[in-house]
């Protein structure tokens, strides 16, 4: 009888044991994965030296969970107003350019728990029927976020559309402006390669990059096409520079951007204020897709879209070299207006 007491006695001390170094072996297990978190956004009172208002610890809760109810309106007005959420114009635009990565680049910023992305292009500035609506019909086009918290848009299309410096100078003359470019000539190409792609899938013919390109009467390169055009980028920013001054533009490599991510968009954290948030733990190449992945923690992680990093058509060798000749002078006056020389042939 006292042998079996023992046994029983020794069997409950066991799974005593068990369970004691179970949960010691959760404890641990948690820590380590808070501490893997912290250089994601690591929680400080305030964001330091750069004198930035408090950021309440909530906003980081709400960064991927309740703002997305709020975006889609799964919400009433009573708990935005608890939650101390408004629809903030934006502090920070992405002007441009086109096929320059303005996608990657606004969707790579989202990772910062400072900033808050409209998920949309809204097209206010460049659109007449929609600018015709008003500032109010803008502001509520933009997602709900902390006061401290800064709204960033993009619509490419921003940056070659003439009536649209004046217009975002009336909002606010102070905006910080972000144009992200790429080889003038590799951003041609990859602009009618998304063309192409969407006259291919309504079975319509296309004309090849060459004869667009090219001008058939004199051989010399047809700037009446618009993604020539749109690849002359000191011309546009000539037009932007009558309105803000040289500092409020900051100029994102796009090729850089593809290749090694995290310096760009440390210089873009500094250039809009913000705490260095963004590590290389929320960046990682995907070898499937060929370009880097986000992730913002160890749960969520986020590709762009399967239509980025289209392979583009083989170009004339000769095409190619007679349009890097004829941006090469304008390239070069870009690099002196902006202060920024890229690598660029």
């Amino acid at each position: 009888m006292l042998f079996k007491q023992q046994a029983w006695l020794r069997q409950k001390l066991l799974v005593l044991g068990s369970l004691a170094i179970g949960s010691l072996l959760y404890l641990v297990a948690r820590v380590g994965s808070l501490d893997r978190l912290q250089p994601i956004c690591p929680i400080e009172g305030r964001f330091g030296a750069r004198g930035q208002a408090e950021f309440p610890l909530r906003a980081l809760q709400f960064k991927r969970g309740l703002l997305h109810e709020f975006r889609k309106g799964n919400s009433s007005k009573e708990q935005v107003r608890l939650h101390d959420l408004v629809q903030q114009l934006p502090k920070a635009i992405i002007i441009g350019v086109r096929k320059g990565g303005t996608r990657a680049l606004l969707e790579m910023l989202n990772l910062h728990p400072a900033v808050v992305k409209a998920s949309q292009e809204i097209h206010f500035f460049d659109n007449d029927e929609n600018y015709a609506k008003g500032i109010e019909w803008y502001r509520k086009k933009m997602p709900f976020s902390y006061p401290q918290q800064i709204t960033i848009e993009k619509s490419p299309a921003y940056f070659i559309t003439e009536e649209v410096p004046e217009r975002i100078y009336k909002m606010n003359s102070s905006i910080k402006l972000l144009i992200i470019v790429r080889e003038p000539t590799t951003r041609a190409i990859s602009d009618y390669t998304q063309v192409l792609e969407g006259k291919e899938r309504k079975n319509k013919t296309y004309y090849k990059f060459e004869k667009l390109a090219i001008d058939p009467n004199t051989c010399e390169v047809n700037t009446k096409y618009k993604a020539v055009r749109t690849s002359i980028y000191t011309k546009h920013l000539e037009r932007w520079l009558k309105y803000f001054p040289i500092e409020q533009f900051h100029i994102v490599d796009g090729d850089r951007l593809i290749m090694e991510p995290l310096p760009e968009l440390q210089l873009v954290e500094k250039f809009l204020n913000l705490p260095p948030r963004i590590s290389q733990y929320n960046l990682y190449f995907n070898a499937t897709r060929g370009f880097y992945c986000l992730r913002f923690n160890i749960i969520f992680n986020k590709c762009l879209a399967g239509s980025k990093g289209r392979i583009h058509p083989e170009v004339d060798p000769s095409v190619i070299t007679k349009l890097r000749k004829f941006f090469h002078p304008f390239n070069q006056k870009f690099y002196q207006i902006t202060g920024r020389t890229l690598n660029w042939p």
